[in-house]
């Protein structure tokens, strides 16, 4: 899992951005929030464990720090060292004390599409189907598979987050999405090229995590 990482970039971490990042989190079910990010490192975003940063000097690898407080840290590791190397995730290269440094992956999420009107060719699906019947031959078992945590890269598929990997209570998310994308965004939204705006999109990712939340298991 490990890959030779040269002292310098770990002195970066060390003694710039570990010290000066401040990272909350609020609400385990929400991204977490970040305050205060040293320069000249940039924010790619936020998730509800942790948020990926990287330096401009080394643009293809990011950093994950995880908020204080929050678990799954050892998980995510154990995760990364099953997965190996595959073309859908990222790799591992080095894991620190609650930070990981890990390949970057470039690409757009499916719920950021939606909001662009790019269209999501089925090649995308398929991808990410493939990765996590990859992921499971791998002893692991995806969870909470979303439109945030997917990407499409020059029409391709990735899988960005892979740090519940280790849950193996049943989720549906995946399964949720596909059936979405399937008997609606393809026949109806895909021809269309419709850009839909945040506010209903977050209205739809509230209703669904409601229902998930009374239903669990629900088809």
């Amino acid at each position: 899992m490990s890959q030779l990482i040269e002292s310098s970039y770990l002195e970066k971490i060390d003694r710039e951005l570990l010290p000066q990042l401040q990272i909350e989190s609020i609400e385990p079910h929400n991204p977490v929030r970040v305050h205060a990010l040293p320069e000249p490192w940039q924010l790619i975003g936020t998730g509800n464990y942790a948020a990926v940063v990287y330096h401009p000097d080394s643009p293809d690898r990011v950093v994950k720090v995880y908020a204080p407080g929050r678990s799954g840290f050892a998980e995510e590791v154990e995760v990364y060292r099953r997965l190996g190397v595959h073309p859908a995730f990222s790799t591992c290269f080095y894991a620190g004390t609650g930070f990981l440094i890990l390949k970057r992956l470039y690409g757009i999420t499916l719920y950021d599409c939606l909001h662009l009107g790019l269209q999501i060719p089925e090649q995308v699906i398929q991808d990410i189907d493939q990765a996590l019947n990859y992921a499971q031959s791998r002893g692991l078992y995806p969870h909470d598979v979303h439109g945030r945590n997917v990407m499409m890269a020059e029409g391709r598929g990735l899988v960005v987050d892979v740090s519940d990997f280790l849950q193996e209570e049943a989720c549906s998310k995946w399964a949720d999405l596909k059936a979405a994308y399937y008997g609606f965004y393809l026949p109806f939204l895909y021809p269309t090229r419709l850009r839909i705006p945040y506010f209903v999109l977050d209205l739809v990712r509230i209703s669904y995590r409601l229902i998930w939340r009374l239903l669990p298991g629900h088809s």
